[in-house]
């Protein structure tokens, strides 16, 4: 865009227009300026100002020209077609085009700055040691390694001087407002970067943040919002009253209704409402909604908090230290208390009130209760829910990220070499407790909680279930990918590379992934062969995108475990028995998951329903409100499934004995 200096007719209009300048000289315009559309304004300092010609939308269905009026401007590069009214003090700023600015009482940046980019945050323990450096490309596995991998402190290290590299190279005495961005009606906005298409509304404060916007993906601020010292990613929706001190916040995260949060890392897809956080590490899903609900130096992910949770990191000695770890797919039930250090198994179901200290990372798909005191652990039953089914099948339907590079590497999968892998464990567990306790207990104690020992065996049973099923997914799709008649080739291309179930996994806040893997990463940042921290980003993501091969071999492995045979043994029978277990265990577990769901249909549930009326009249008041369970969407679509998985296993089994 070419400018050139004011004319003196120019300058001449702009006075009559009661338009200012501490120097004239330093107002540079486009070839097609009209003063006409500059009214009642003072400029100080270097100014340019683009070709202001269109009508501009202000808001739905209200269009006014372009243009600058009643307004103090320093120091600023102004695009085409903005609009720019009733602005108190706007200094140091570049302005792209389309950008409407209007009733704004101060917007500025007031020196050098990184605009959040660097700010470390205490997260997850609040006495400090795992600060998290936040910025504007940050991802969860990221800010995971960061906070979670203490231990190595050359990794951490070289890590941090990568992001401050990184963080160094955003600082500026300059801001930017993205194109088509939308500022009205705020009252404090100060060393801000805004990106395009972002809508700021009625906010109290912002200072010292960025906001990452785009067209596919804008990002709003809202009524009487108030935040200092933080980023905010594409698709963010942050509104009512939130007070947002020192925290990061995710693609698609949702932030309203009076809640308040402080040096949290908040991650995709989460959503805060009413309640409170203080150093929290919410990977991606996590869920809150009640204001009675406290999130205190927890680490989460697809978690939902029920109404009333609250956790206490604080015994009264050495000071707020204590964190917990609830893996992901957890919930917590209504006014459920965790009392600081615990870590709970994925997809587990806390319930009631815990003073004591546990650790049930072994017993994914649990439930642990409180009975009389006791913290009591029943592992595996939360496979049988139909909570957990739903779940599953939910997370990626929600996904809200419209932005063209998701940050966040997220697995979906409900069984997993991670989630299985904890199964093998926690089998193993249970039974060297039956084995080792005796017949006159009641309980059996393992790590902080009590297992009553008469449900060791039948947990044990319930875990094989799970086992079972993911043996056969994922031997089918692997089959189906195949092609080959002959069934030697088959085996060859099946266990062509298979590593033992004892190779770990490791949940990287949403990402599954060996931690040998991880590990090589690692190595690669201190040795400096990542040397920036986009390289650092693609290697995740290099990784992220190999999942399904690093879980067939494991899952390679998992089959030659289950069967005791070596690749060269296996027989057409051996493929089929596991095919044929996958239908019985899947239909098994379907079914009890289907019970569960009945309970939502049966005569309990219908309390409160026909308030006023007949038998007949409550019969029929359910079904117009609740539907029947014959008739319900998720109960037709396991029952689906389950024929689905049945037609699958007769024609893998075909393809099988095919083979020559």
């Amino acid at each position: 865009m070419g400018f050139r200096q004011l004319k003196p007719g120019e300058i001449t209009e702009l006075e009559n227009n009661l338009c200012m300048s501490d120097n004239w000289a330093n107002v540079s315009v486009n070839e097609n300026f009209n003063p006409s559309k500059i009214k009642n304004t003072r400029f100080s300092g270097m100014i340019t100002i683009g070709n202001l010609s269109k009508d501009i939308e202000i808001l739905e269905g209200i269009v006014k020209p372009s243009g600058i009026s009643n307004s103090y401007i320093q120091n600023c590069s102004i695009g085409n077609n903005v609009y720019i009214n009733e602005v108190k003090n706007l200094a140091n700023y570049n302005i792209k085009n389309d950008v409407i600015i209007e009733n704004v009482g101060l917007l500025a940046v007031t020196g050098e700055t990184s605009f959040g980019n660097g700010v470390e945050i205490e997260i997850l323990n609040e006495g400090g040691g795992r600060e998290l450096p936040i910025y504007d490309k940050l991802s969860s596995q990221i800010a995971y390694m960061l906070v979670n991998y203490r231990h190595d402190s050359i990794f951490i290290g070289e890590l941090k001087k990568l992001i401050k590299e990184y963080t160094d190279n955003k600082k500026s005495n300059i801001g930017t407002i993205g194109q088509k961005t939308k500022i009205l009606n705020c009252i404090v906005l100060k060393n801000l970067n805004i990106g395009e298409y972002a809508e700021l509304d009625s906010v109290a404060r912002l200072e010292n943040g960025t906001i990452v916007s785009s067209e596919e993906a804008p990002s709003s601020f809202g009524i009487n919002v108030d935040a200092e010292n933080f980023i905010a990613l594409e698709g963010c929706k942050v509104n009512g009253g939130v007070v947002i001190d020192n925290c990061f916040i995710g693609q698609a995260v949702k932030i309203g209704k009076q809640y308040s949060a402080e040096n949290s890392a908040l991650f995709a897809n989460s959503e805060f409402f009413h309640g409170e956080a203080c150093s929290i590490f919410a990977g991606p899903y996590t869920v809150t909604h009640h204001k009675s609900s406290l999130l205190i130096a927890g680490m989460f992910s697809f978690y939902n908090a029920g109404s009333g949770t609250n956790q206490s990191n604080h015994m009264y000695k050495l000071g707020p230290l204590h964190q917990g770890i609830l893996e992901r797919g957890s919930k917590t039930g209504s006014f459920s208390y965790m009392l600081w250090p615990c870590r709970t198994g994925a997809f587990t179901a806390v319930l009631g009130k815990h003073y004591n200290h546990f650790d049930t990372t072994s017993f994914p798909f649990s439930y642990i209760d409180e009975v009389g005191g006791k913290s009591v652990l029943t592992p595996a039953m939360n496979l049988l829910t139909v909570g957990t089914t739903r779940d599953s099948g939910k997370w990626p339907n929600r996904d809200k990220r419209k932005a063209k590079i998701k940050r966040d590497l997220i697995n979906f999968e409900l069984y997993s070499p991670y989630t299985i892998g904890k199964m093998l464990e926690g089998s193993n567990i249970l039974t060297e407790l039956y084995e080792g306790a005796s017949k006159k207990l009641e309980y059996v104690k393992h790590r902080g909680v009590y297992i009553k020992r008469l449900m060791l065996k039948m947990c044990k049973k319930y875990y094989k279930l799970g086992l079972d099923v993911y043996i056969g997914q994922e031997l089918s799709k692997k089959i189906k990918s195949l092609e080959t008649s002959s069934f030697s080739d088959f085996k060859k291309q099946l266990f062509a590379e298979t590593v033992s179930t004892s190779e770990k996994w490791c949940d990287v806040s949403g990402m599954i992934t060996p931690v040998n893997e991880i590990n090589k990463i690692i190595e690669m940042v201190k040795s400096g062969e990542l040397s920036c921290i986009n390289c650092f980003e693609d290697k995740l993501r290099d990784l992220f995108n190999s999942y399904e091969e690093y879980a067939w071999k494991w899952t390679a492995g998992l089959i030659l475990q289950t069967l005791e045979k070596t690749s060269q043994n296996i027989e057409k029978d051996d493929l089929i028995k596991l095919l044929e277990n996958w239908d019985k265990s899947n239909s098994k577990l379907n079914n009890m998951i289907l019970k569960d769901a009945e309970k939502e249909f049966d005569e309990n549930s219908r309390m409160g329903f026909g308030i006023d009326g007949t038998p007949q009249e409550k019969e029929e008041d359910f079904k117009n409100v609740r539907g029947e369970y014959s008739n319900d969407k998720f109960v037709l679509g396991l029952e689906k499934e389950k024929e689905k998985v049945s037609i699958k296993v007769k024609e893998l089994v075909k393809i099988i004995m095919m083979s020559l």
